[in-house]
């Protein structure tokens, strides 16, 4: 079986997700106008990735500034997301990817012998190549590794 898995220097599947009811994001609306991460994350209100949107949230004025925009995807649903953006007052889009099709698509595994979802960010560049990804399911580097990139790419 072919691995397809996603690497860099390849383009990013483009994909359409459910941000809030009546209201889709497409990977369109950015590809060619801004970079943008894509940062996977196994569910709303648990520690680590509680910890690691709070590390997006606290540096979002950075990507901005940088022209990026931040983007996380899990399979809770909008109403669960809803709730997660406002306890902790997220400023960024999050997709619910009920049937793990983004995942799918971006070749993110599960891990802890396929009990969680996957914990994976991918920077993408405004010409829709990704430029980095990173996988791991300590959630406390992936912020950090992005952030770097981007600002890169603003050079």
């Amino acid at each position: 079986m072919a691995n397809t898995r996603i690497q860099v220097g390849d383009k990013a599947p483009s994909f359409k997700g459910v941000v809030e009811e009546d209201v889709i994001f497409d990977t369109s609306d950015l590809i060619g106008k801004k970079p943008f991460v894509l940062y996977f994350y196994p569910k709303d209100f648990t520690p680590g990735c509680t910890k690691e949107a709070c590390q997006f949230r606290d540096s979002y004025e950075d990507f901005t500034e940088a022209g990026a925009e931040v983007i996380g995807v899990s399979s809770d649903s909008v109403k669960s997301h809803e709730k997660f953006k406002e306890k902790h007052r997220l400023p960024f889009i999050l997709l619910s990817d009920l049937d793990g099709a983004i995942r799918k698509a971006y070749g993110v595994k599960s891990s802890l012998f396929g009990l969680l979802p996957g914990r994976e960010t991918f920077v993408i560049d405004q010409n829709g190549i990704i430029q980095m990804q990173f996988n791991n399911l300590n959630a406390s580097d992936h912020m950090k590794k992005a952030l770097k990139i981007v600002k890169k790419l603003k050079d």
